[in-house]
């Protein structure tokens, strides 16, 4: 019997599985379904990412994975020396706290090598659960810097997916200044808003984004309104729709910096793409790595344009051009492309030609897709003067469709023509990893041959480790001796097996002589043991019973009078808020420097004065932060993790916001543990939802925003710059910001405004004013005590106090729900009819 022990070499460095290609990052490819999973593979990635039909990932409507099946997924990955991951990367609200645990358990018992989250609570949750299971921070944490990096370090994070909205100068201060994994995206579709930032989706129909439900109103055209009239942009009308990223002449710089991890976006994208986009930037690093970067031919590009592409661009890792960055000509995918119509006939088209077209291959010809005015198909036929054409590549042709596949009428001459599909490179892209599979994992072979003693082998792949035993002792060679060659030609038939033999040392004492039949054994034995050393689960300290219990704050409740806070976005609504009497103010201006005159008023008024930070932190803007703390003011309205570590530093008292989505007794309880005085809960959770979180834990730890215009996208992206101004960013614009009013118009109609701050980034508000004015007498009951609402319209001071003096009867007992309701309504400040807080996702219903 041949002794075969699959072990672990304890000479290897402890990392999850095996880590595939030592040298450079690793190349992290998205995975929607299993096809994907083996696109990537074959393809050369070192890791996978994916998420589970049960939900708790940033993608749901991709096809993921049962609980079930991750057992049998890992197996697959780790025997081919790939990294699996699974995103956990959406807000958990509190009753599905016990649910999330139970998934954490399941995924660290099925040997996923990391999980990435965004959840402050549901990092806390999985450390506890399972502390040798690896975190890493998914981009929807915002972590934007090595500030904010360094406080969610706190919770165990080995590894940060940075924002999209970084240049690669932002990423080399930040990669200078942690010693935390950075992961980088560098290929596919490029969201407009900040990483959990988006509350579009949620604002506008109840479908979060953070809640892995988008319903990318980023890609809608939209109308721009600038001082109450229409600018007329002609064709720009996707104002919000960036093109995609594609980073791949860049992975050099990116290889010289040290990121530990390159990502490739698209869990919602094809098993083609995967295969193609992983190919290219596998050639990329290897290239780089090895010193001598690759650069693609346009065939090549235009191969990659194929698969996905709304139009390549660096994003922003190449600095702030908000022209280039979001052209607005389109929003959808158009490939490649291939020229433009120089005559129409009655059933043909003549194109000019730029790039290759094929027979077969899918054209779309440009129209207004938002009105339904495009069209395309399959090439039928190519004809030259006449002549029948497989394919043609430059000057012009006649081309011919399927009978109806064409409306003809939407044609004329000088339309571009884009090449959308090429059934030919699909089909190279599928032969890459349908069949068996072409990966193979390197073995390096250590062998020793002695006469009187058996055969030994020891195999290592990566960290894995074997060694097999033939079963008896090798005898002294008669005619034929055991020569080094002869042991490289036997143990090295390793076809169809997935390894391929990397190296062989001999170790031959003696003259053995060792039968073919043996080696043969062996060499199945190895591949065996082999086998299980690769899949074998890595050992894990996973708690027996529940943590959640002794995570769990106390939920106490405290009775005390009700708090109204009023945030102004203008020292005349402050000016409003303070006249109304009102003892609680916050000042978020996009203009800081008014910050000291906002503080010396509240004060002479005998009011309490908050200063609203930043939402986003980048590198050097802790000077922003040091010129608050100048202003006197009684603390912080703070909006990132930086802003938190710099009040505990400072002995700053402060509030979180709702932007750091606190949406559970466990991130409340984390950020109370930072030194929040207050947290405001998360915009994402409905009336159930926070009435559960408000009977979960203390209920002076919570604050209730119950009147606004919910901000909806979040953006390092300029559209002042991009359409009033001939500047590229911040530094040419001319600040147009500062002289207009602008407001976006959707195709309902409604007009929503758009401002800029301090540190230029935009902000979209949702044109309607939400109310949560029906929820405030159930929160009054459970103990709730501080409310606020927030102003945004500085036209009209006099509705500011109207606004303000309903909540305050609210709030001391003198109107109910319904009859500030009603007068808002009457007051005509709302305008479009009423939605139910249990009809809605939305916390505040939509009035």
């Amino acid at each position: 019997m041949i002794d075969a022990r699959p072990q672990e070499d304890a000479s290897f460095p402890p990392q999850p599985a095996t880590a595939g290609r030592v040298a450079g990052p690793e190349l992290l490819a998205p995975a929607g379904d299993r096809d994907c999973v083996r696109a990537a593979v074959e393809n050369g990635a070192d890791a996978v990412y994916f998420g589970l039909q049960s939900g708790f990932n940033a993608r749901a409507r991709a096809s993921n994975f049962a609980l079930e099946e991750l057992p049998e997924l890992m197996e697959f990955l780790h025997r081919r020396q790939v990294l699996g991951y699974v995103t956990v990367n959406t807000l958990a609200f509190p009753s599905e706290l016990p649910e999330t645990e139970t998934i954490i358990r399941r995924l660290a018992e099925a040997g996923v090598d990391a999980i990435l989250v965004q959840d402050f609570g549901v990092a806390r949750l999985a450390r506890t659960v399972c502390p040798d299971l690896a975190l890493h921070a998914s981009t929807q944490m915002t972590l934007t810097s090595a500030e904010t990096i360094r406080v969610a370090e706190s919770l165990g994070i080995q590894r940060v997916v940075l924002a999209r909205e970084l240049s690669l100068d932002e990423i080399a201060k930040i990669a200078g200044r942690t010693a935390v994994e950075l992961e980088v995206f560098v290929h596919g579709a490029l969201c407009v808003a900040y990483g959990g930032q988006c509350l579009t989706s949620e604002s506008l129909g109840g479908r979060s984004a953070n809640r892995g439900q988008c319903a990318q109103a980023c890609r809608l055209p939209y109308e721009l309104v600038c001082d109450d009239q229409e600018v007329e942009l002609g064709d720009v009308r996707y104002l919000l729709s960036p093109q995609d990223l594609a980073a791949y002449d860049l992975v050099p710089r990116l290889v010289e910096l040290g990121i530990r991890a390159l990502k490739i976006e698209g869990r919602l994208k094809t098993p083609e793409y995967v295969a193609n986009i992983t190919r290219h930037y596998r050639q990329a690093i290897d290239g780089a790595v090895a010193g001598h970067p690759v650069e693609f031919t346009p065939r090549e590009v235009e191969e990659m344009e194929l698969s996905f592409s709304r139009g390549f661009s660096h994003g922003w890792l190449g600095g702030n051009n908000h022209k280039v960055l979001v052209p607005g000509l389109s929003s959808a995918k158009r490939g490649v492309l291939v020229g433009r119509i120089e005559r129409v006939a009655r059933d043909r088209v003549a194109v000019a030609l730029e790039r290759r077209v094929r027979r077969g291959d899918g054209l779309v010809f440009e129209g207004n897709r938002a009105e339904g005015q495009e069209t395309g198909g399959r090439i039928f036929e190519i004809f030259c003067r006449g002549q029948a054409l497989t394919e043609a590549e430059r000057g012009t042709v006649e081309l011919a469709f399927m009978r109806g596949a064409i409306d003809f009428s939407l044609l004329r001459p000088g339309l571009q023509v884009w090449k959308t599909d090429d059934p030919q490179l699909t089909q190279r892209l599928r032969k890459t990893f349908g069949g068996d599979g072409q990966r193979r994992v390197a073995v390096a072979l250590s062998v020793r041959a002695e006469v009187g003693r058996p055969l030994a082998i020891e195999a290592r792949a990566g960290r894995a480790f074997c060694r097999v035993e033939s079963p008896a002792p090798l005898e002294a060679a008669v005619k034929h001796r055991i020569t080094a060659d002869v042991l490289r030609a036997q143990l090295g038939r390793l076809g169809g097996t997935g390894y391929e033999l990397q190296s062989l040392d001999a170790h031959i004492t003696g003259e053995p002589m060792i039968p073919l039949s043996v080696l043969g054994k062996v060499r199945h034995a190895m591949v065996a043991a082999m086998d299980a050393a690769l899949a074998a689960r890595p050992p894990r300290r996973i708690a027996e019973r529940s943590v959640l219990p002794g995570l769990r704050p106390a939920a106490e409740f405290t009775p005390g009078e009700p708090m109204l806070h009023v945030l102004c976005r203008s020292p005349g609504q402050l000016q409003r808020a303070l006249e109304s009497d009102v003892r609680s103010v916050i000042a978020d201006f996009a203009d800081i420097r008014q910050y000291a005159e906002a503080t010396a008023a509240a004060h002479a008024a005998g009011a309490e004065i908050l200063l609203a930070t930043p939402r986003i932190h980048k590198p050097g803007e802790t000077g922003l932060l040091r010129a608050m703390a100048k202003q006197g003011a009684d603390g912080w309205l703070v909006r990132n993790l930086a802003g938190a570590d710099f009040c505990r530093q400072e002995s700053i008292a402060w509030i979180a916001d709702f932007s750091l989505n606190a949406a559970n007794e466990l991130s409340a309880a984390w950020l109370r543990e930072l030194g929040a005085r207050r947290v405001t809960v998360s915009y994402d959770l409905n009336r159930d939802q926070i009435l559960d979180l408000v009977s979960a834990v203390p209920r002076d730890w919570l604050e209730v925003v119950i009147h606004q215009h919910m901000p909806m996208f979040h953006m390092e992206h300029c559209v002042f710059c991009a359409v009033l101004s001939s500047g590229t960013n911040h530094t040419n614009c001319g600040r147009p910001c500062d002289r207009h009013a602008v407001r976006l118009r959707d195709r309902l109609g409604m007009e929503h405004p758009l401002t800029a701050d301090v540190g230029c980034r935009n902000t979209l508000f949702n044109a309607t004013p939400q109310s949560a004015a029906e929820v405030v007498p159930a929160l009054l009951a459970e103990g709730v005590r501080h409310y606020r609402i927030e102003l945004l319209d500085d036209r009209n001071h006099a509705e500011a106090g109207e606004v303000i003096e309903l909540y305050r009867r609210l709030l001391s007992g003198d109107l109910s729900g319904k009859d500030v309701w009603t007068r808002l309504r009457a007051a005509n400040r709302l305008g479009v009819t009423r939605g139910t807080l249990e009809e809605r996702r939305n916390p505040l219903a939509i009035l």
